[in-house]
C-alpha cells in the first residue's frame, strides 16, 4: 500500500507516492473499475440470435406472400369459371330470342306448312 504522508524537503513538500499515483480528495473515487464487456463466445451466441430472428421473420412474410398467391388464383379461376358461363348463357339467350323472332315475323306467317308432297319410285 502506497503511503500518503508527505515531509518537508526544504522549504517544500515531497510527497511519497509513486508517481502516476492518483490522491485522495474529496468526491473523486480511489478505486478504478475495469468496463466489463461480452466475450467473443457470447457475441457469436448473440449475433447467431439475432440471425435467426430476421431469418423466422423472413419466412414469415414469405409465407404470407404465398398464401397471397394461392388466394388470387383461386379467385382468378372463379372469375374465369364465371365468364365462361356468362358466355354460354349469351348464346343460349341469343338462340331462344333468334327461334322467338324467327315464329312471330311476317315472313314465317306467310310461309306454308310443309307437308310430303309423295315419294320417288324407281
Amino acid at each position: 500500500m502506497l503511503s500518503q504522508t508527505t515531509y518537508v524537503s526544504g522549504n517544500t513538500y515531497v510527497s511519497r507516492r509513486a508517481p502516476g499515483a492518483t490522491s485522495f480528495t474529496r468526491g473523486r473515487n480511489t478505486v478504478r473499475h475495469e468496463r466489463r464487456s461480452l466475450g467473443s463466445i457470447s457475441q457469436i451466441v448473440i449475433i447467431s440470435l439475432i440471425t435467426l430472428v430476421f431469418g423466422l421473420i423472413y419466412v414469415a412474410e414469405g409465407t404470407k406472400a404465398t398464401s397471397f398467391d394461392y388466394e388470387i388464383s383461386a379467385v382468378e379461376s372463379e372469375i374465369s369459371e364465371m365468364t365462361a358461363r356468362r358466355d354460354d348463357l349469351a348464346v343460349e339467350k341469343a338462340r331462344l330470342t333468334s327461334v322467338a323472332a324467327a315464329k312471330n315475323s311476317t315472313v314465317a306467317k306467310a310461309m306454308e306448312d310443309a307437308t310430303v308432297s309423295g315419294y320417288v319410285t324407281d
